[in-house]
């Protein structure tokens, strides 16, 4: 049987949230996508419950990004929901696209805000049942 390949991709789930760590997560997983000729699922989702989510997305920033991913060239399938739980969103969606791989960017924590706050990308890597790798912003 033949096992998917991480490292040439023929499906890339990205979380993508509205800041320097989402925007991490997008270069990656579209130079991944671009190199291997992979699709690219990207995820931005919220669980809508402030009336501010800085994560969500606008809908031009949304337009602008699968726009720009198309006239490259790169397959792009949206994923922009209101959830209940945005880790199993990606986890979700990784596993209906059948990715090889998801890309999620992280932040550095202290202890202390780990234990206090769980991490939806922490949740991602424990939970996804395929390779993710985790992105810092430069």
């Amino acid at each position: 049987m033949n096992q998917p390949n991480p490292l040439k991709p023929t499906c890339v789930v990205a979380a993508y949230s509205a800041d320097v760590y989402g925007k991490a997560a997008i270069a990656y997983a579209e130079a991944l996508a671009r190199a291997a000729g992979a699709r690219l699922v990207v995820v931005n989702a919220t669980r809508g419950d402030s009336l501010v989510d800085t994560r969500y997305a606008h809908e031009e920033e949304i337009t602008d990004l699968v726009d720009r991913l198309q006239a490259e060239g790169i397959s792009v399938e949206l994923h922009r929901d209101v959830v209940p739980d945005v880790a199993e969103a990606v986890v979700s969606a990784a596993e209906a696209a059948g990715a090889d791989l998801v890309v999620v960017g992280v932040r550095r924590r202290t202890p202390v805000g780990k234990l206090l706050m769980g991490s939806v990308a922490q949740r991602v890597i424990l939970d996804a049942h395929c390779p993710v790798i985790a992105v810092k912003p430069a």
